[in-house]
């Protein structure tokens, strides 16, 4: 079994921290997962191809952003705010406030005006 690497909190730098919430896809990610909580990497539905998806969530992981546990055949994901709140207190909250809104991806067809 392989395992995933997570950094251990003396570890996670601000710089690290900052790159990784600094793109929009990854900005959504933990948005959802500050919202809805631990999810599986497939409830993440932003027509973006499956290799740059699982990029992103490994660029989470490594910089110390997200959790990642697996569970059967699924990963599930969960933001490590707590370490986050101890090492940056107010950064999470701060930037998910300043983000827009949301990137969610809808494909229902609209009616063409």
């Amino acid at each position: 079994m392989r395992l995933l690497y997570h950094p251990d909190p003396k570890d996670i730098s601000l710089a690290g921290v900052l790159y990784a919430l600094g793109d929009p896809v990854r900005l959504e990610i933990v948005r959802r997962l500050a919202t809805k909580g631990e999810q599986p990497c497939a409830a993440f539905d932003l027509a973006i191809a499956r290799s740059t998806m699982s990029h992103h969530f490994k660029v989470l992981r490594e910089s110390g952003v997200l959790y990642c546990r697996k569970e059967g055949t699924q990963h599930l994901n969960s933001l490590r705010r707590e370490d986050l709140d101890a090492l940056f207190p107010g950064l999470l909250e701060a930037v998910l406030q300043a983000a827009p809104q949301s990137l969610a991806v809808d494909h229902t067809p609209t009616p063409e005006t």
